[in-house]
């Protein structure tokens, strides 16, 4: 196969994988010394299992250090860097298969050629999904100003406007219910502004979220959050619905309405990343 079949093809399953908004990880060759039977610039897509989705990066000797370190990188959300030597030059420099120095991470080639091969290993993670339930003017005022904030925006409601732009969301949907396997972090806003609300809450609850708000007062969302209880509904998911949603900022008009939420879902996101860091 021809070197320009194996980037077109190499491109349609990177296209693809980001389309279904799965993790997955790039690994690029990035040095070679001796013999090799990848080379510099070599590509290859890692799926969280590990496998090899499309590219090559070399023979069963790269695969397992390459597919570990993907599984690594969609993991923890940070590149690798994995640094494949004979076994006899690892003891020389004074290191073990596995061992991590300086953001470098060993492996050991066992393979009759016995090339080096360094391997950057890069993870894509899908955007953070931002879901707004209702068309009205905090909905949109939301979605709006949520393209700038590098979020996935759906707006959801009974009879989504199919006449919207194009720029409203990445997402038109007609109805409340939400796919509960969807990965990554999903932020629901409830903004139906009475037109359907406690069938969106109670479809927000069932999803499942990093984060569920409600547009309106601390009264009225008291009064749903009764019924709901009455119903059967679980109090204590109901407690962590934040309402009103977003930071009080004194906010009147749908667009300050609208940042006020962006701000708290910046705030609860990079917190999560502080965190994160912590631990690393």
């Amino acid at each position: 196969m021809t070197p320009a079949r194996l980037s077109d093809r190499f491109d349609s399953t990177l296209a693809r994988l980001r389309a279904t908004g799965r993790p997955f990880a790039i690994a690029t060759v990035v040095r070679t010394l001796d013999a090799t039977s990848a080379k510099p610039g070599a590509k290859a897509l890692i799926l969280p299992d590990g496998s090899i989705a499309e590219g090559w990066i070399g023979g069963g000797c790269a695969r397992g250090a390459v597919g570990r370190a993907g599984v690594a990188a969609i993991t923890t959300g940070q590149p690798q860097f994995i640094s494949l030597r004979p076994e006899d030059l690892l003891a020389a420099e004074g290191v073990t298969p596995g061992e991590e120095r300086d953001g470098i991470r060993f492996a050991r080639n066992g393979c009759p050629s016995r090339g080096s091969m360094d391997i950057f290993v890069e993870p894509v993670l899908p955007r953070p999904r931002l879901v707004v339930f209702g068309m009205g003017p905090v909905a949109l005022a939301l979605s709006d100003l949520a393209a700038r904030f590098d979020l996935h925006r759906t707006l959801a409601a009974p009879g989504a406007a199919a006449d919207l732009p194009e720029e409203a969301a990445d997402s038109l949907q007609d109805g409340f219910a939400l796919d509960t396997g969807a990965e990554g972090q999903r932020f629901i806003v409830i903004a139906t502004q009475g037109k359907g609300d406690e069938a969106a809450l109670r479809a927000a609850l069932a999803a499942g979220a990093d984060y569920i708000a409600f547009v309106g007062s601390r009264r009225k969302f008291a009064t749903l959050a009764a019924r709901l209880t009455e119903s059967g509904v679980d109090a204590a998911a109901l407690a962590t619905v934040r309402a009103p949603a977003g930071l009080n900022i004194h906010a009147i008009t749908p667009e300050e309405i609208a940042l006020s939420i962006l701000a708290e879902l910046t705030l609860i996101r990079r917190s999560a990343d502080r965190k994160e860091d912590a631990h690393v």
